[in-house]
């Protein structure tokens, strides 16, 4: 159970502050939600509390998750399938999965796959997303703002 204040990760969505705790009814049914805050766009999202655990919410990452992610960041490309729709639904797996560490996968191996050969529009979409989940993330848990967290993640790719 999160409180208000808590800095959480919604998956697939990214990380956000939870603003309050509010009582619903929606399609007739009466539940608790949170309302996060999420510090890029803006945007409020309601996450059902009783549907967490299966959603995969979590808390932000902390210092040393976040120094492991830009380890993984300077790595080497993982092997990727050369079937587009194979690598694309593998990413996104990865990305569903909420874990920090392999959106960061993602991120790299997009950005690297980009510098050689180029991306298709799904897959520069895909990446776009992923640094963005990965940047809410950074920006919550170093407390730095979303532009320096992207020349963070871009300087790991000079």
């Amino acid at each position: 159970m999160f409180n208000i204040g808590d800095k959480i990760v919604y998956p697939m969505h990214g990380a956000g502050i939870i603003e309050a705790i509010e009582e619903k009814e929606i399609l007739g049914e009466r539940q608790k939600y949170y309302v996060m805050r999420m510090p890029m766009g803006d945007m409020k999202v309601m996450i059902p509390i009783n549907s967490i655990k299966e959603i995969g919410v979590r808390q932000v990452a902390g210092d040393e998750e976040i120094q492991e992610v830009f380890n993984i960041l300077r790595g080497e490309k993982s092997k990727m399938s050369s079937n587009w729709n194979r690598r694309y639904r593998a990413n996104m797996e990865k990305i569903k999965s909420g874990n920090i560490f392999q959106v960061a996968e993602v991120v790299r191996n997009l950005a690297l796959r980009e510098k050689e050969k180029g991306l298709s529009t799904g897959e520069r979409k895909m990446l776009e997303n992923a640094k963005h989940i990965l940047i809410s993330e950074i920006v919550l848990s170093k407390c730095i703002g979303e532009e320096e967290a992207l020349q963070l993640i871009e300087s790991t790719f000079n």
